[in-house]
């Protein structure tokens, strides 16, 4: 009985020194773990491709697919080719036949230009001597223009009734010409209320006074149309 509570003693005093001892390897496994994951994320945003262990949390490999998605969206040029033979475009847009991969490339570096590959899923491979850097600077400037070209058109909506009192019929009038002064459609939408319904010429009447005030900003393409309790007609800004 003496020699077991004296081991029952020897291990809890051990205890605590063991716990200790596996906190301080469990903390200095995450401070290893940490700098991993540092030095995987500044790998990961490096722009060559290639491959990083996943063995540091889940993390790691979302900004690792990520990368890869971004870099997908490139073409492949010069070393980043790998398929062994190609058809070749030259700098003059001429038809210089299918060859080997290698010597493309002789034929690019002799012209001071890239080997970029312009249709991967063709047997075999066509590739493009070029200048990829003035090719990407064009693209970009191309789609910057063809963004400020494009027109946003917007739908705004104006509410009427069939009691509307003139000031606010003057006031919703103004705003219809604002915004279709700016290019946006109006939405006109007058609701009936109650036994309005029964007196629909009412409505139409109220709408009709809204579009000719309108008329020199704005016209209907279509009849003003009725679903429900709702009576709506949409005004496209006038082409000048």
């Amino acid at each position: 009985m003496k020699i077991f509570l004296e081991s029952f003693s020897q291990k809890m005093i051990k205890n605590p020194l063991t716990k200790r001892k596996s906190n301080d390897t469990i903390q200095e496994q995450n401070k290893q773990t940490r700098s991993h994951r540092a030095v995987s994320t500044r790998t990961v945003h490096t722009k060559s491709p290639g491959w990083a262990t996943c063995a540091y949390g889940s993390a790691v490999c979302l900004f690792i697919w990520e990368e890869t998605a971004i870099a997908t969206k490139d073409l492949l040029i010069n070393e980043e080719i790998t398929v062994k033979e190609v058809r070749l475009v030259g700098l003059n847009s001429e038809a210089l036949g299918v060859m080997p991969l290698e010597r493309a490339r002789q034929y690019a570096y002799q012209n001071n230009v890239d080997l970029v590959l312009i249709a991967p899923t063709a047997t075999p491979p066509v590739c493009r001597a070029m200048d990829y850097g003035k090719y990407c600077f064009e693209r970009d400037k191309r789609e910057k223009e063809a963004k400020k070209k494009q027109q946003v058109i917007k739908i705004k909506e104006i509410q009427l009734s069939c009691r509307i009192d003139v000031h606010d019929f003057e006031t919703r009038v103004n705003q219809a010409k604002k915004f279709l002064s700016g290019g946006d459609k109006v939405k006109v939408v007058l609701r009936f209320k109650g036994r309005e319904m029964t007196h629909q010429e009412i409505g139409r009447e109220v709408i009709g006074r809204f579009m000719e005030a309108c008329s020199a900003e704005g016209q209907n393409d279509k009849a003003p149309s009725l679903d429900g309790r709702f009576m709506s007609v949409v005004l496209s800004p006038v082409k000048k």
